[in-house]
């Protein structure tokens, strides 16, 4: 089945008619205004993010209270997303639960918006063009993630799913919430036997397990930050194989307790 692309092809659409293959030097406000939406930056009870649309003009409200800027920077993406995209929408709102690239059950329960959303705003953050050819020959790991998400000022998470989606890396991307696994996905290049996780905790020699035990503190640092574990650890061998080294690179968040675990071959 091919996967829904409708949010992709409009944000392209979106960076041909301003003339740019990359925005990452534009403000999100100043982009906004161009197309004559209101930006705001303000508090906000239970949600990220805010569209609202009106009879002449639609106003986009962020979170003040988000740390990150580039997370800041993604939840401005995904509401534009929804006013190019669905236009029924006049009155939405975002949080953890519908921006989680990760929680395809809050996602579903929206039906195709928030996936397109999110994919809107994945390419108009990183198209794929530019994207590709930042990270040519360069290698896999926790230091390019953060180099991508520093060049496109866009969240760690976003990066790790359009590496997914554009199946760039072989890797295994686990999503782990409330210390049960929720959520997996793998590129098609990396060929491993997968048991059955879902809604079981991770493996009690797995990374994502220490950061459970450390309650969601981060542990490593650094060159660190990709440990050492065994092929077995996270997926189903046989007999005849060897149990060779992988790397776990996870990424806690303390205040909605979830983790974001990235597996791939040493």
């Amino acid at each position: 089945m091919k996967a829904n692309q409708k949010g992709s092809n409009k944000a392209k659409e979106i960076l041909d008619l301003i003339g740019y293959e990359d925005i990452s030097d534009i403000s999100m406000e100043d982009l906004m205004c161009g197309f004559d939406i209101i930006y705001k930056e303000e508090e906000l009870n239970n949600s990220d993010g805010k569209i609202i649309r009106g009879s002449f003009r639609t106003l986009i409200k962020v979170n003040k209270s988000i740390i990150s800027k580039q997370r800041k920077r993604f939840v401005a993406a995904h509401e534009l997303g929804h006013h190019f995209l669905h236009e029924i929408l006049e009155l939405h709102s975002d949080n953890t639960n519908t921006l989680n690239w990760f929680n395809v059950e809050k996602q579903a329960q929206r039906g195709l918006q928030e996936y397109e959303a999110n994919d809107f705003a994945s390419e108009l953050l990183m198209p794929e063009i530019v994207f590709r050819d930042f990270i040519k020959n360069k290698s896999f790991g926790p230091h390019l993630i953060k180099d991508i998400s520093t060049r496109f000022r866009t969240s760690l998470t976003s990066v790790i799913f359009r590496m997914l989606t554009l199946d760039i890396a072989p890797i295994f991307v686990v999503f782990i919430s409330n210390g049960k696994v929720h959520y997996w996905r793998k590129s098609n290049d990396l060929k491993v036997w997968i048991p059955d996780i879902t809604k079981l905790p991770p493996p009690e020699d797995s990374v994502a397990m220490e950061y459970l035990e450390a309650d969601y503190d981060f542990i490593y640092s650094g060159v660190e930050k990709a440990q050492l574990i065994s092929k077995s650890t996270w997926f189903k061998i046989n007999d005849w194989e060897d149990d060779i080294d992988f790397y776990e690179y996870c990424i806690p968040t303390k205040q909605y307790k979830t983790i974001i675990s990235l597996i791939w071959e040493a």
